[in-house]
């Protein structure tokens, strides 16, 4: 294995959901398992192909309860391609399958420069004869709605026929996610097959509740001396099969391409799904053009965005920025989709949008802006469903829902099944209402690392306002405390829904809650005043806000109530008087105690009743803000929050965190890296691995965990750098972590592309590339320059 490259070996049936979700190839618009083309779903295998936004609304019957759920719809499969060899004596042998034939050697291997699997195998049937096979494939970066693979069959020591069948197979249901195997799951209909002479065969069909129109078709062509003994196209109901039997002989090399266009109804620019694919596909360049174009597109895509750090994280980080750029990439920027929690890599979370663009959109802002735009806009598109949402429950301005899909509504189960216990429980998780202040923080983010004014003063606005008037409206004056209260909602940490004993779920004052709507609130005030007067009147106007609303959202602002207890900082109101958990006994107990809410639940126990948190809540706090904002946030409030007040709340929940989201560790590294650098290591090295060796446990194989991932990029450009982009300047706060003392990277800052940013040997270098823009303001803690174009700058780093 190189930087670039990563590679398996050998054929494990227990391994292939794992390494399948890893080899996803995707360009942002689609993305497809990296399965075995000769193998139909299973147990064992999952050949999904998902379409960015393409979603589905089903209804099931669950344990005596009927429930809805919209998920992301796996597609017909495209990627079938199966053969087998005629026998000596005559007739055809069985088609070959890795489970049932003898595998020599086996290998996969992912080139994340060239966007690329290959994999290499050779097998040998009952006969004793040998066959080579090496096969390629391709989800085209440069044409989004192309993919192609090409399989390489060599003969060895022996002449005869082979029979390629090349398939697309509309047969399909979600069945990644074995845990929803009692759902209803079927959402592909009205399947209809066809063919075009000489070599393409389509399949369209239709989404069965949201009628979203799906198209392929796959062009499969035949590379060798002399032509095919036999090719017949057989459309049948729900497969378009191309079968073809082909002479092959030592030295002579058979050559199978097959390319395949996708296209939906929700494209732009189309008339016709169907039309559109079967032109494309006819169309289309031969395997090697479309090999270099789609490196092509990888090359430029990586100058925009790669990351360079030694070693082995390094690789890790590479592999996390391919995956990442392989759901979100410049494709995405014409599409209405969010950010996907298991990215377009399997059907966990059922494809839907939470608040993972808060550790997604941070990396994407320096790097490919137009994409986090995009993000925005799917955000603002649904603002008026969020008001409404508010609405319905009596409150004002916007209330976002916790899980999202096609149209923006609460996706949230209201049951969720505990595989432990076997037992159907209520889903409290749509009360962490913190997702509308996500979206408030990353469209203040995505305008402070652009300049983007345009969309700050539009559409950037009207959220902020719509989700600060949801905060001040849901705040309420309590005379005992003299402060405001925000009660009924759940953090960060999820554990924990409702109060031991309680009838109603939903805990008061939590303490991320409130400091992140005094923020928003804070910083819709602060829009409003640097509007031009004309914007704000129209703005105003238009979101109908009352005169006296804007002094009600400044005092709330700074009179949100921050409990505390034993000189910590309380994750909510009560918190104290939970009850401490055996650690010690749970883990020698249990092979794992990340998800503990499922253990002590099936133990006829709550995890409501301690202080256990499944991930970072108050700490949250400390990977969102530096130091210095946080402290000025809490002194807004009316508090002192000094390091060492801090530093004993981090050690606090530190003891006390299950670590049951792979967001957690995430979380950890950074805080500790800016709080007490000797343990972050500890936390970042389980950051990098979370996904590739699947430390949740058979989690990563239903897709990657896309937040955590990008994450990981966050924390080398944001977290080490403490890189902010505020008071039109770029604000560095080197933090020295010995494990990551090198790296380097180009960002894209305002007007500027390719902005170098390098840190090596106590030097911190800062390169501007040549251009007609202003000069770049960077400021440190002790000092501030000024770069202009064309210039470098290197700072000698104070030593820790």
């Amino acid at each position: 294995m190189s930087e670039w490259t990563w590679e398996w070996t050998g054929y494990d049936p227990t391994a292939e959901q794992l390494r399948e979700a890893l080899c996803t190839l995707g360009n942002g618009y689609f993305a497809t398992r990296g399965a075995v083309p000769e193998c139909r779903a299973s147990l064992v295998h999952c050949p999904g192909t998902y379409a960015a936004g393409c979603y589905n609304r089903l209804e099931s019957t669950a344990a005596g309860r009927q429930v809805v759920n919209e998920d992301l719809v796996n597609l017909p499969n495209w990627l079938v391609l199966r053969f087998r060899r005629r026998r000596t004596e005559g007739g055809w042998g069985p088609w070959f399958s890795p489970d049932t034939h003898a595998l020599l050697d086996h290998r996969h291997a992912l080139d994340l420069r060239r966007g690329t699997l290959t994999r290499t195998f050779r097998h040998q049937d009952d006969e004793a004869t040998v066959l080579g096979v090496e096969q390629t494939r391709l989800v085209h970066m440069g044409d989004p709605h192309l993919a192609a693979l090409r399989t390489v069959f060599t003969a060895e020591d022996w002449s005869g026929e082979i029979e390629i069948e090349s398939c697309l197979d509309g047969e399909v249901i979600n069945g990644n996610v074995h845990r929803y195997r009692a759902l209803n799951r079927r959402h592909v209909a009205h399947v209809r097959t066809g063919a075009e002479e000489p070599s393409t065969v389509w399949l369209s069909c239709r989404t069965s509740a949201s009628d979203i129109a799906v198209a392929l078709a796959a062009r499969t062509t035949v590379v060798a001396e002399g032509e095919p003994a036999f090719s017949v196209l057989r459309p049948a109901r729900h497969r378009a099969v191309h079968r073809l039997v082909v002479p092959i002989s030592p030295g002579r090399p058979v050559t199978v391409e097959k390319t395949v266009a996708l296209h939906t109804s929700r494209d732009a620019a189309i008339s016709d799904p169907l039309g559109e694919a079967v032109d494309r596909v006819s169309t289309a360049a031969d395997f090697p053009a479309l090999l270099d174009s789609h490196v092509s597109a990888w090359e430029r895509l990586w100058r925009r965005t790669d990351i360079q750090v030694p070693g082995e994280a390094g690789r890790i980080l590479r592999l996390h920025l391919f995956h990442v750029l392989q759901t979100l990439s410049p494709n995405t920027a014409d599409l209405d989709v969010g950010v996907p929690a298991r990215g377009l890599h399997g059907e966990a979370y059922r494809g839907h949008v939470f608040w993972d663009e808060l550790f997604v959109l941070p990396y994407l802002n320096l790097h490919l802006p137009e994409v986090s735009r995009t993000l925005l806009n799917y955000r603002y598109r649904r603002l008026p469903r969020a008001c409404r949402a508010a609405a319905a429950t009596g409150r004002a301005g916007a209330m976002y829902p916790w899980q999202s899909g096609s149209d923006g509504r609460e996706e949230a189960q209201e049951w969720h099944l505990n595989p432990h216990s076997g037992r159907w429980l209520p889903d409290h998780s749509r009360l962490q209402h913190h997702v509308g202040s996500a979206i408030a923080y990353n469209v203040w983010q995505y305008c402070e690392a652009t300049g983007d004014t345009e969309f700050l003063h539009t559409k950037g606005a009207e959220m902020l306002l719509q989700i600060a008037r949801f905060w001040a409206n849901l705040a309420t004056f309590d005379a005992d405390t003299d402060r405001y209260r925000i009660r009924g909602v759940v953090g960060p940490d999820e554990y924990h829904d409702a109060y031991p004993g309680a009838a109603q779920p939903g805990l008061d004052d939590n303490t991320y809650t409130n400091v992140m709507a005094a923020w928003v609130l804070t910083r819709a005030l602060d829009l409003l005043r640097h509007l031009p007067v004309w914007r704000r009147q129209d703005l105003i106007e238009r979101v109908r806000l009352d005169s006296d609303e804007l002094p009600k959202w400044g005092e709330i602002s700074r009179r949100l109530r921050v409990p505390f207890h034993q000189g910590v900082i309380s994750q909510f109101e009560g918190y104290d008087s939970l009850v401490e958990l055996d650690w010690d006994a749970y883990r020698a107990r249990y092979d794992t105690i990340r998800r503990l809410d499922r253990i002590l639940e099936a133990e006829g126990d709550t995890v409501n009743r301690y202080k256990a948190s499944k991930q970072a809540d108050v700490l949250m706090l400390g990977y969102l803000f530096s130091p210095v904002e946080l402290r000025h946030l809490f002194r807004r409030l009316g508090y002192d929050l000094d390091d060492e007040l801090w530093g004993r709340t981090v050690d606090y929940y530190l003891q006390r965190t299950s670590h049951g989201s792979t967001l957690s560790q995430l979380v950890h590294g950074l805080v500790l890296a800016r709080a007490r650098r000797a343990e972050a290591w500890q936390y970042v090295h389980e950051a990098l691995e979370a996904d590739i060796a699947d430390i949740q446990g058979g989690t990563t194989g239903e897709g990657i965990h896309l937040g955590a991932m990008a994450g990981t990029l966050d924390l080398v450009q944001r977290g080490l750098t403490g890189l902010e982009a505020r008071e039109d300047a770029l604000w560095l706060d080197p933090v020295p972590l010995p494990a990551l003392s090198e790296y380097g990277f180009s960002l894209r800052y305002r007007g500027h592309w390719g902005v170098g940013v390098r840190r090596r040997s106590g030097l911190l270098e800062i390169g501007v590339p040549d251009s007609e823009e202003t000069p770049i303001r960077v400021v440190l803690a002790d000092r501030a320059v000024t770069i202009a174009p064309g210039e470098t700058c290197t700072l000698v780093l104070p030593e820790s």
